[in-house]
């Protein structure tokens, strides 16, 4: 696959009817149907805005790298002031922690102004103060990245969903570069660090986080950061600096503007060997 001309968008009107392609997600609001998804929680950062995240171990949050900075000033955002509410829904959470520390993978350098391509580093760990141990909550596994013309499923909060989490069933997959995903799922503000999922029966697996959200051809597409590479890497990093404290960092004062989640990106090009997109 190829992508062709990668551009940030800062604004991008979503007030047109999407694309027919996926049902779209679906509020899990019934503790059965959030039961099997209760390692995904939401992210709050510096109490100015939320991203979504999910457990792959009890105390281990997996999330967007850009989730972990102060859009307004691009400095890191204190780990300390970073929440995760493990299965939050409707003011009730399976498990809720503070942040001891968190770290962006090492190659992430944060740029609201850079394209697509920033998202193939866009991860982040973060490690909770104390462990989710619950019976509710099983932490996931990750896996190998999947194909084009796979189906994935997202679990994430986003804008207008805050208090819930939802779940986008049979996503595709259309196409990779560079291990950046473009997919159909629908994504939002607030969906950054969302776990993408491949299904083996009843088993989810991470196989990519959502990075940002965009258009390509005047489609809606969400860019997933794959996981082979960088998250091997970002797990050596941590690894290393778990004896070292944090550098300091700035947090967010009173009356900035601090909000987190997908960002907007448009995608140029064809995708190489396959026909255009629709335009």
């Amino acid at each position: 696959m190829r992508l062709a001309g990668l551009l940030l968008a800062t604004v991008l009107s979503w007030a047109t009817p999407a694309l027919a392609q996926d049902s779209g997600p679906h509020g899990l609001r019934t503790g059965e149907e959030a039961a099997p998804w209760e390692a995904v929680g939401r992210l709050d950062i510096g109490g100015k805005g939320f991203c979504t995240g999910a457990l792959i171990a009890p105390d281990l949050v997996l999330t967007a790298a850009h989730c972990l900075y102060d859009h307004g000033t691009g400095a890191p955002v204190e780990a300390a002031r970073i929440e995760f509410r493990a299965g939050f829904r409707n003011g009730w959470s399976a498990g809720t922690r503070m942040a001891r520390r968190a770290m962006p993978h090492p190659g992430y350098r944060f740029d609201p102004s850079a394209g697509a391509a920033e998202s193939r580093n866009d991860l982040a760990l973060v490690e909770l103060d104390q462990p989710i141990g619950t019976a509710e909550v099983h932490p996931f596994e990750t896996a190998a990245e999947v194909t084009t013309g796979a189906e994935v499923s997202v679990v994430s909060y986003a804008v207008g969903r805050s208090e819930a989490p939802a779940l986008e069933n049979a996503c595709g997959v259309l196409g990779q570069e560079r291990g950046v995903f473009v997919l159909t799922c629908d994504v939002d503000f607030g969906s950054s660090g969302a776990p993408i999922f491949q299904m083996d029966g009843s088993i989810a697996r991470i196989v990519s986080v959502v990075s940002a959200k965009g258009q390509l051809g005047g489609r809606r597409v969400a860019l997933g950061t794959s996981l082979t590479q960088p998250l091997a890497e970002l797990r050596a990093a941590f690894e290393a600096a778990a004896a070292a404290l944090p550098p300091p960092v700035r947090t967010l004062a009173g009356g900035e503007r601090g909000e987190t989640g997908a960002r907007f990106v448009r995608v140029g090009g064809d995708l190489t060997g396959e026909p255009a997109l629709p335009r």
